[in-house]
């Protein structure tokens, strides 16, 4: 029972790792493209530039994405199919728009004719800006606890309501959050890639962008006081508030080294931390839950209850070890190989 315990809580973690990694990796990304009708609006060749900055990693970075949706199936099969079942819409929505940009991604190029590609920006701007919201929201709904109960009598958990329950104005304000937190990474991002006015446009827009991030950053984290339970844990574990304020920290660090360093670089590292910690901050709230229930505390979703076989999860960590270290050592190389600065005045 105690080997089953730390096994999960080991999975636990590395779910909530991996999806750190995925929005600190593909929110530049979504951020970019989010960019491109107001920093892109000038010129093709601006907005070529955007691409081009992204063009060699947005597919590698959704490989995490990919990755948390298949430990959560894995380790955690029960939470998989609870989540699935109960945001069946919302996550299909995200799927169309995750195809929707990719796809127009890779055909903009294909095709020297100027209203195919504003078609495409446009593709990949709604794309971007809809799966972002749609994270935001989900993961709120998830601190706040999904309206779930379970069925004795089937032994099934049910979902209580529809897709409007689950647009409360907390969940609609994480969407916010997540918009306004990838935009700010995204632009910083594009300030480190490039130079000439496409640079100092996008370091402005980050500086203009951090303030009111802050403040719905804020905002969203007195009201988790109100509609979720994220900070029993860390009241009840003191030395877990490292974590939160850490969160904190890395934030108004990058906006120190934007404002007061002018360090681009600094600041989308500091950008990368926040957003890691940040989403370390709500899993490890929701802490042993990985599908809380708002209705009732026996319909929960645990570590314990929802979790694979103790060989199935020892056999998943030998892989997790070998494999997760390749892939985050290959896309730091890849990033140093193809981290060209890209000019876009020429």
């Amino acid at each position: 029972m105690e080997s089953s315990w730390v096994l999960s809580v080991i999975w636990f973690i590395l779910w909530g790792v991996l999806w750190g990694v995925y929005f600190v990796l593909d929110g530049y990304d979504f951020g970019i493209s989010m960019w491109m009708p107001l920093i892109g609006a000038s010129s093709d060749r601006e907005r070529s530039a955007m691409y081009r900055v992204t063009g060699p990693f947005w597919d590698g970075n959704e490989v995490w994405l990919i990755t948390a949706g298949g430990v959560t199936f894995a380790a955690f099969p029960l939470a998989y199919a609870v989540l699935f079942s109960t945001l069946y819409s919302p996550l299909m929505i995200l799927l169309f728009c995750l195809i929707l940009r990719g796809v127009a991604t890779e055909l903009r190029f294909q095709w020297d004719n100027r209203w195919f590609r504003i078609i495409c920006d446009a593709f990949v701007f709604i794309g971007s800006l809809l799966a972002t919201v749609l994270l935001g929201v989900a993961f709120s709904n998830l601190f706040r606890g999904l309206p779930i109960v379970f069925d004795t009598t089937q032994n099934f958990h049910m979902f209580q309501g529809n897709i409007i329950n689950l647009l409360h104005p907390y969940a609609l304000l994480g969407g916010v959050l997540f918009v306004l937190m990838f935009l700010v990474h995204g632009a910083l991002y594009l300030t480190w890639r490039t130079e000439g006015d496409l640079h100092n446009k996008a370091f402005y827009m980050a500086k203009a962008t951090w303030p009111i991030f802050l403040l719905v950053f804020l905002v969203y984290v007195v009201l988790t006081f109100a509609f979720a339970g994220l900070y029993k844990n860390y009241f009840s574990s003191p030395l877990l508030l490292a974590l939160p304020l850490l969160c904190a920290v890395l934030f108004l660090l990058s906006g120190y080294e934007m404002y007061f360093k002018n360090s681009p670089g600094k600041a989308l590292l500091s950008s990368c931390g926040g957003i890691l910690t940040l989403t370390l901050t709500g899993v490890m709230g929701m802490f042993p839950n990985l599908v809380p229930s708002r209705i009732s505390e026996t319909a929960h979703l645990n570590i314990m209850n929802a979790s694979s076989t103790p060989k199935t999860l020892t056999i998943m960590l030998v892989v997790a070890i070998i494999f997760v270290p390749t892939v985050i050592a290959y896309q730091i190389w890849a990033h140093k190989k193809m981290a060209w600065i890209i000019n876009s005045d020429s």
